[in-house]
């Protein structure tokens, strides 16, 4: 069980506390766990830390790190999906999540806590039960708030799930309109080494639905090609015995936008474009030739292609240009990012230019690793698709969608 939550800010601030069990967690842990974060290696630093006395769980959303507290051994993955859960519900009910939003609604973000969990164990983590318990902030109830000081936003009735068979999905639901649709997300981590062969590839990807259906709709989802999947997790409301006898997804969805489920597809062979940097070094200046086009076309447009080459200390300045596409540096971060867009047909983009070391260096001894974005509408790279979707336990016409976006996540090019 959980004893407490903090939340702290981008630079260690505790900005809310949350305590459970009858024995208070002093703040001190917070500063504790501070200096354990930042003392390991930068993205490499564990979600569960054993501290003297405490479990030490924790995720970072946004720029807010979600901590919370065990004094006895549990499973770790329990907490860190409640941490998500809470950092998906506040992000909803605020529309974002920053230290000013959090500040600015304390009193909502109390009062969801408080629904979310009790006594240390996970009650009510559904947002759409959580909207009928606690109405989510507007523009008119913060006036009222601030000039009467006394008004409420809990609801005055119980949840209409509480009389529900199915405890996600309220009873008598209508809509003028009855429609659901599925939008698969996927995100691709791939690494290049310098001999430019593909030592990783891979890709996380989500299914996220939005479902305004009436009444208590039956749904199940058929895919092409569901066994290339791996590390599958889903929604309470998907029937994991169907699942696991049929590869078919069949739930009574909840009301409104939810994560239906998301995984991961390993050792994909290909990547959708190619980045081919030479980099020389001498005479205290490296020349930087890099050229970017497509190596297996996916079937829709690349676009919103960025590359981005972090400059090592040892250079002082830069003088880089591209035959298409636009290049601009950050000196602050020491970044130089090229934008290209989307890769004409008549020729292939190249990045051209030289890099100017700091006095007294003749040489480049830390190369850099370039950064690689993109974003392609209508496909999903690892080649996970929909089938159908069927509806039944209703007696109307419904309108059904689906839609896939992959973006690259973490795509690193070695020099």
């Amino acid at each position: 069980m959980l004893h407490c939550v903090f939340l702290l800010s981008e630079h260690g601030e505790v900005m809310l506390e949350k305590q459970w069990m009858g024995q208070q967690v002093d703040r001190s842990i917070c500063s504790w766990f501070w200096k354990q974060l930042h003392s390991g290696a930068k993205g490499h630093v564990p979600s569960v830390i054993a501290a003297p006395a405490y479990y030490l769980l924790h995720i970072v959303r946004e720029g807010i790190t979600f901590l919370a507290c065990a004094r006895s051994e549990m499973s770790p993955l329990l907490g860190i999906e409640f941490l998500g859960r809470v950092a998906d519900v506040l992000s909803d009910y605020l529309g974002g999540l920053n230290d000013d939003l959090i500040k600015d609604n304390f009193v909502i973000v109390y009062q969801l806590l408080d629904e979310m969990m009790d006594s240390g164990f996970p009650m009510t983590t559904e947002p759409n039960i959580l909207k009928e318990i606690i109405v989510p902030p507007n523009l008119v109830s913060r006036v009222i708030s601030v000039v009467t000081g006394g008004a409420s936003n809990m609801g005055r009735i119980l949840p209409s799930a509480t009389s529900s068979n199915v405890r996600w999905r309220a009873s008598g639901i209508k809509h003028a309109n009855n429609e659901i649709y599925f939008d698969l997300m996927e995100e691709m981590d791939a690494t290049v080494n310098r001999d430019g062969f593909l030592a990783r590839c891979e890709v996380y990807g989500e299914v996220r639905a939005t479902s305004r259906l009436s009444g208590m709709p039956d749904v199940t989802v058929t895919f092409t090609n569901p066994s290339i999947l791996n590390d599958v997790s889903f929604h309470p409301c998907v029937r994991y015995k169907s699942w696991e006898a049929n590869q078919k997804l069949s739930f009574v969805p909840p009301d409104g936008s939810f994560k239906l489920m998301s995984y991961r597809v390993k050792n994909l062979k290909n990547t959708p474009i190619y980045v081919k940097p030479q980099l020389s070094s001498g005479e205290g200046v490296v020349t930087v030739n890099v050229m970017v086009g497509i190596r297996a076309d996916p079937g829709k447009p690349v676009d919103s292609i960025v590359v981005q080459l972090p400059l090592p200390p040892a250079v002082a300045s830069s003088d880089l240009s591209a035959n298409h596409g636009t290049v601009t540096h950050n000196h602050n971060t020491k970044i130089s990012t090229w934008n290209i867009g989307r890769i004409p047909k008549d020729k292939a983009p190249c990045l051209t230019g030289k890099l100017h070391l700091a006095k007294g260096l003749d040489r480049l001894h830390e190369y850099p690793t370039l950064l690689v974005g993109f974003k392609i509408m209508g496909v999903a790279l690892s080649g996970f698709r929909n089938d159908k979707v069927d509806i039944e336990h209703v007696d109307y016409r419904s309108f059904k969608g689906f839609r896939a976006l992959t973006r690259a996540a973490c795509y690193e090019i070695r020099t």
